[in-house]
């Protein structure tokens, strides 16, 4: 190939058709004295160098996946929650369990994946994975067991409600009672291992989704914006109007408004 009687066009065109660039085809292109080619080459080493940080990345977070493997567990769960902290809503748990060829690079704790890549990745998650199971525990429960004990409870739930039993459970920070398979708590567990940031993926998106249909029952709080965090907006709310049967009447900032 005579990269050089082709047309900066071809080229854009010609590399949009590979799903990887062979290294030799990258070096004709730095020697290309074209100023356009020149950034066609610069653009690509930088992909390639994003590339190889994320597959670097994905081998770290697979560490406890692999250890857990060559001691002979096949179904390994990871497991997560989120809205622990809110001021209304549930709390909601995922236990994801992943197979051994899985690979999503970028996967990470969903409090660092943009919006539009989470909602990407809960779908490939949704598909792709062995198992998903999905526990939720709602505001009264919350003000009845107190957040920890519903946080468990929802990893629980989430647990028991996937299609297959886990061998190992890998959990963000928790240890459960009741579980009869081998537990790694992991504290920062969403950013250590890639079955946990699954589960965060799909508890995370699967709460902002209720929490956008419960703003639609309740406009005037944002439920939608906040996702019933303690924003100045959604105390303001509070304030204005008294809490819904949504809010954990047990929590600073509702309590007082009761």
């Amino acid at each position: 190939m005579n990269i050089g009687e082709m047309s900066i066009k071809e080229i854009k065109a010609w590399i949009e058709k590979l799903d990887e660039l062979p290294k030799d085809f990258l070096q004709l292109l730095k020697a290309d004295n074209r100023a356009g080619v020149q950034e066609i080459a610069r653009q690509q080493e930088a992909a390639i160098a994003r590339q190889e940080k994320l597959a670097l990345q994905w081998n770290e977070m697979t560490q406890y996946e692999r250890q857990l493997r060559d001691k002979g567990h096949v179904h390994l769960f990871g497991v997560d929650e989120v809205g622990r902290g809110p001021l209304a809503g549930p709390v909601v748990a995922a236990a994801v369990c992943l197979s051994a060829d899985f690979y999503l690079p970028g996967l990470n704790d969903s409090k660092k994946v943009p919006v539009a890549s989470r909602e990407a990745y809960y779908e490939i998650i949704m598909r792709d994975a062995i198992a998903v199971g999905i526990g939720i525990v709602d505001a009264a429960r919350i003000d009845s067991i107190n957040i920890l004990n519903a946080t468990k409870e929802a990893m629980g739930k989430a647990i028991n409600s996937a299609s297959v039993a886990p061998d190992a459970c890998l959990i963000d920070a928790v240890q459960l009672t009741g579980l009869t398979c081998e537990q790694v708590p992991i504290i920062g567990g969403d950013g250590k291992s890639v079955s946990i940031a699954a589960a965060s993926i799909v508890a995370k998106v699967t709460r902002d989704r209720m929490m956008a249909d419960f703003a639609k029952d309740y406009p005037q709080y944002g439920f939608d914006k906040h996702a019933g965090y303690g924003t100045a907006e959604h105390l303001a709310a509070i304030g204005r109007y008294g809490p819904t049967p949504i809010h954990r009447m047990s929590f600073t900032g509702v309590k007082e408004q009761a």
